[in-house]
């Protein structure tokens, strides 16, 4: 038998990599997606041969990952439950669809995963795969018994990979699980089950990688640019790439496109300077019960925020509510692991439709962990000074019309009224 496993060199992945070796006789090749996680993929593929896979396949993804699922997203404006910028939920379906190429070509018999059977991980991974792959069999150790009596809690998980010459960052000290890719990092377990405990504390800023606390980040606001083309950012802060020049219409100058990669990788640190990002929040998981989650997402939340502010300047506004309605439900999808669905790809198409105007330019001021808008400007602006003036300037606009439009729209209002004051 041959695995193909999703490999973070976490505890838990390192773990089940010596575990299905072992109770399945099998094949195990490692699979590493590199979406960003940095310096936690140095030395992944010699813990992951030590540990019994046959082999280790790390692949740099992070191009695809941020123009591929994480700038279609932002265009939809997503964001589940008010809170959270789904920076784990978006990584899952990249890393299972290239889990069953994967698979196809080494003619594996089976995927597997690390996702616990309580989490949300579970079903992105294997939603995907029966999207993808549907007659490829996936295996999920935390969903079999005999896996669960081996190791009912991460103290045993600790003791077994010291048992077995695995290093792993989690310690009985500190047994927080950490997700990290190119948008974010999440933190949960141990000590933060407890929802009354203070993530923001002294004590736990060691705990943090991305972002300093807000607390500690420079006493002077820093201002940035952010240049959007259709929706996607294009540009911060005029920087240049090796892509191809564009002609913007913001400065009449050409600019050079930075890839959405570069873009996310210059607002993570510019986010991080500055405290941005982070959140402590307590959501509803797809499974049925609710969880507490620390997240850091410097970058995406001034990505967001700026989108936002463009499309407020150039987006019809039907068009812009219509989208906005959109939001809970294009939300929910990415959240639940339906990237693969049919309903996702039309509301896609839907969404791309409603960016063609969103090009411009927008300024920020970031301060301690606040973005703050501080200008915006684009040759596709539907805002007219001479319509919104206050200053009684001849437009378009004759506010005489405003008394028709109102009466209008009373009636049914009046209507009402009347027909309950009636005796």
């Amino acid at each position: 038998m041959k695995i193909v496993l999703a490999y973070s060199g976490g505890l838990d992945t390192s773990v089940i990599l010596r575990w299905l070796k072992e109770n399945y006789q099998a094949e195990v090749i490692a699979f590493c997606a590199d979406i960003g996680q940095e310096e936690e993929l140095d030395g992944l593929e010699k813990k992951a041969l030590t540990s019994g896979a046959s082999k280790c396949i790390v692949e740099d993804l992070r191009e695809e990952f941020a123009r591929d699922f994480i700038f279609p997203m932002f265009q939809a404006g997503a964001i589940y439950e008010g809170q959270y910028l789904l920076g784990t939920s978006i990584a899952r379906p990249l890393i299972a669809k290239r889990m069953v190429e994967i698979a196809r070509a080494e003619n594996a018999n089976a995927i597997a995963h690390g996702a616990t059977g309580k989490g949300n991980d579970q079903v992105r991974f294997e939603l995907a795969a029966a999207a993808l792959a549907p007659d490829l069999r996936v295996i999920a150790p935390w969903r079999e018994e005999v896996f669960r009596k081996h190791f009912p809690g991460r103290s045993e998980m600790i003791a077994f990979a010291k048992a077995n010459g695995i290093p792993v960052e989690a310690t009985a000290q500190k047994p927080y699980s950490m997700d990290r890719n190119l948008l974010h990092i999440s933190y949960e377990s141990g000590a933060l089950e407890d929802p009354w405990f203070d993530a923001s504390s002294k004590e736990m800023r060691a705990m943090y990688k991305l972002s300093v606390a807000p607390e500690d980040a420079p006493n002077e606001p820093e201002y940035i640019e952010l240049e959007f083309d259709s929706g996607n950012c294009i540009g911060v802060n005029g920087g240049a790439s090796s892509r191809e020049p564009v002609a913007s219409g913001v400065a009449g100058a050409q600019r050079s496109r930075m890839s959405p990669f570069q873009v996310l990788q210059m607002l993570n640190k510019l986010g991080g300077k500055h405290g941005i990002g982070r959140v402590d929040i307590v959501e509803n998981r797809f499974v049925g019960m609710k969880s507490r989650g620390v997240y850091e997402t410097p970058g995406g939340t001034i990505l967001h925020f700026a989108h936002r502010q463009m499309e407020a300047l150039t987006m019809d506004r039907e068009m812009m509510h219509l989208r906005d309605s959109l939001i809970p439900k294009y939300s929910e999808l990415v959240y639940n692991g339906f990237w693969f669905s049919p309903e996702r790809e039309a509301l896609q198409a839907l969404i791309t439709e409603t960016q063609s105007d969103v090009s411009g330019l927008v300024r920020l001021k970031l301060y301690k962990g606040n973005v703050i808008v501080a200008g915006r400007k684009s040759p596709r602006s539907l805002y007219d000074p001479k319509i919104a003036t206050m200053e009684g300037e001849k437009s378009a606009y004759d506010q005489s019309d405003a008394t028709g439009f109102i009466r209008l729209n009373a009636l049914r209002l009046k209507l009402r009224a009347l027909r309950d004051q009636s005796p």
